[in-house]
């Protein structure tokens, strides 16, 4: 029985491993549009608020403002590139392509094919970060050499916020329906999650709900680590990361591979 399952079945990394390299044949086909953008829009940021900020806000948390900006950065490229992957990407596979369907007359199974997108989206986070690292180093806006490790935490970014936009999409079946999603949840996160200014100056009660953005628990150890200050905090939040994967990822799949097998 074990034995003719292996002669179906490919192993499992091999599997993991089609499924990515299929999106990354996609991705890199149009490589100049997909690859340019990472590179461009950290420079249009920084030049729209954090050159015109800083003539106004000097200091940040003890660091110049320019450079507390540029530590967050990397990891909204991150986030959003990977939530885009995860739900706009996925429910035109799904709907629209039907994708997956081809996908599954292959010795894939549905979890082969979620967890090969939240890799694949892993990979991109890691990507967009490393990009927007580049360019913010180049203006000398973050330190050197940590900052170069900036991507490890991209890519543990991209497969968080893959897994919790996988999870919004096994609910949608209406595509506008996402315009919730990023509009009501990823953005603000993006201005409550110490990205533009510490959780500290924000009030006792938005403190508190701070912590429960998972974009927190990613913006706070890359800026630690950007700027060399290892502490026990970091460890904590890596822990956060795992469990908020876990913990949206496991019904995420779940519900997607009831939808996919009727």
């Amino acid at each position: 029985m074990h034995s003719n399952k292996g002669q179906l079945y490919p192993p499992y990394l091999k599997r993991l491993y089609s499924v990515w390299f299929r999106h990354f044949r996609v991705y890199t086909k149009n490589i100049i549009s997909n690859g340019l953008p990472p590179f461009l829009e950290p420079l249009i940021f920084l030049a729209g608020i954090g050159l015109g900020m800083s003539k106004y806000v000097s200091q940040m948390a003890g660091i110049p403002y320019i450079t507390f900006l540029a530590t967050g950065l990397p990891i909204t490229a991150a986030m959003f590139t990977s939530s885009f992957e995860l739900s706009y990407g996925t429910f035109i596979r799904l709907e629209f392509d039907k994708v997956y369907d081809g996908m599954l007359a292959s010795p894939l199974s549905v979890k082969d094919l979620m967890i090969g997108e939240i890799i694949w989206a892993g990979t991109k986070g890691a990507f967009f970060s490393l990009a927007v690292v580049i360019v913010v180093a180049s203006f000398g806006a973050v330190p050197l050499p940590w900052s170069l490790f900036t991507p490890v935490i991209g890519f543990l970014t991209g497969i968080m916020f893959a897994a919790i936009s996988l999870l919004v999409t096994s609910f949608v079946s209406n595509i506008n329906h996402f315009n919730f999603y990023f509009t009501g949840f990823l953005s603000p996160m993006f201005f409550f999650s110490g990205v533009v200014f510490p959780i500290e100056n924000l009030p006792p009660v938005m403190r508190v709900l701070a912590e429960f953005f998972p974009l927190t628990h990613v913006v706070r150890p890359t800026r630690a680590l950007c700027l060399g200050r290892f502490n026990l905090e970091m460890g904590i939040d890596f822990l956060f990361i795992i469990a908020f994967t876990v913990c949206a990822g496991w019904p995420a799949i779940n519900r997607i591979q009831k939808r996919l097998i009727r």
